[in-house]
């Protein structure tokens, strides 16, 4: 059976956040962008936080889609996923396949040095700590890590699928907004890439 085609990284150094999913839906790798499902939240979410402002602002548009995924690399947000492989769900993704793609993860992670590597759900955070960090995963937990990579900021969000239904919009547009104040507090400021 043919390996179905997956997204591209939108990784580049110097970028402030890079979001990690776990893997990415067939509907997404079909249509070639991050969190196309018109069901799943990033998108709404993502567009009401204070994270996406200054893009929203400078693209002259009310709401983030799919299709703005490689653009927001110009404002220092990038995207890439714990396993390459797209699949129907997080269920599909086999032991084997999340021990390769973290160790994959840490490689493209260390190359790039963003700021903060954006975990979205500890479905994709957890293998990534298990088999790249070498870390036990027991008391992981949403919300910034303890851990870093190299100067990369480990941060955990609730995951936007529609699967991860006891998180509402409101619920996930509040983690991006603590997202943006620990940016805050941590002295830095999304920046547009040269």
């Amino acid at each position: 059976m043919d390996t179905p085609r997956t997204l591209p990284d939108y990784l580049r150094p110097g970028l402030t956040l890079v979001f990690v999913g776990i893997n990415p839906s067939v509907y997404s790798a079909q249509r070639g962008h991050y969190f196309a499902r018109p069901t799943n939240r990033f998108w709404r979410a993502f567009s009401h936080s204070r994270l996406s402002a200054a893009a929203r602002q400078a693209l002259a548009v009310e709401a983030l889609e799919p299709e703005h995924d490689a653009a927001l690399l110009d404002f220092g947000i990038g995207f890439t996923d714990v396993v390459k492989r797209p699949g129907a769900n997080a269920a599909s993704v086999s032991q084997a396949q999340f021990r390769e793609g973290a160790l994959l993860l840490r490689e493209r992670l260390e190359a790039h040095r963003p700021t903060i590597a954006v975990f979205h759900g500890l479905t994709a955070y957890r293998p990534f700590a298990r088999y790249a960090l070498g870390l036990p995963t027991r008391g992981a937990a949403l919300g910034p890590q303890p851990e870093r990579l190299g100067d990369t900021r480990l941060f955990v969000v609730p995951n936007p699928s529609p699967a991860n239904a006891h998180f509402t919009v409101a619920e996930q547009v509040a983690w991006y907004d603590r997202l943006a104040a620990f940016l805050e507090h941590e002295g830095e400021t999304l920046r547009t890439s040269q």
